[in-house]
């Protein structure tokens, strides 16, 4: 047997994408104490915290306008299956946090979905779950966004779209109603 076949099984890892967002991210520089483009490992265990108390908190914002411990995220396995998942919970007494549209007061938790868009004050962050199986850790993976994220997130136009740029009235116009057609047929 070789060393390949003998190597133990690699398993993946859940990571956690966050893209941050702030009006005035050039010239505050509020994300300078995160670590963007680089994965980093948290224990399963651990609660990942965000607000402006570098001792407190594991992901620290400069900017006097956030509370001391923000909001938390918290790894978790859910209950008979073999999925992880994280929870979000509100940490702050004076600012509302969002979950998709979905306002949190203090200490209101709910699950986090596996794309949302978390905001508070003039703050947008993007959460993608990139789901793994590993259970004694998962990863983060932080990135700066240029231009406000909920702006990104617009639903596409909702108008159908002709593949060959046929006109419905072009049918009209000609005393025939439209009919569908094999494309063996033409």
């Amino acid at each position: 047997m070789s060393s390949f076949e003998e190597a133990e099984t690699e398993e993946t890892v859940t990571c956690l994408h966050l893209t941050f967002y702030h009006p005035g991210q050039q010239e505050k520089l509020m994300f300078r104490c995160l670590n963007f483009g680089k994965r980093e490992q948290v224990r399963a265990e651990d609660t990942a915290t965000f607000g402006r108390d570098s001792g407190t908190c594991r992901y620290s914002l400069v900017d006097t306008r956030v509370s001391r411990v923000q909001f938390s995220l918290q790894f978790y396995r859910k209950l008979h299956t073999s999925e992880y998942g994280f929870e979000i919970k509100n940490l702050s007494k004076r600012t509302r946090l969002t979950v998709n549209q979905t306002e949190l007061g203090y200490l209101n938790k709910i699950d986090l979905p596996w794309r949302s868009v978390i905001c508070f004050g003039d703050y947008q962050v993007l959460a993608e779950i990139q789901e793994g199986e590993a259970m004694d850790y998962f990863e983060t993976h932080l990135h700066l966004a240029e231009a406000p994220i909920l702006q990104e997130k617009c639903l596409p136009s909702l108008q159908p779209v002709p593949e060959k740029e046929i006109s419905p009235s072009f049918f009209l116009s000609q005393g025939e109603s439209p009919t569908e057609m094999d494309e063996n047929d033409l």
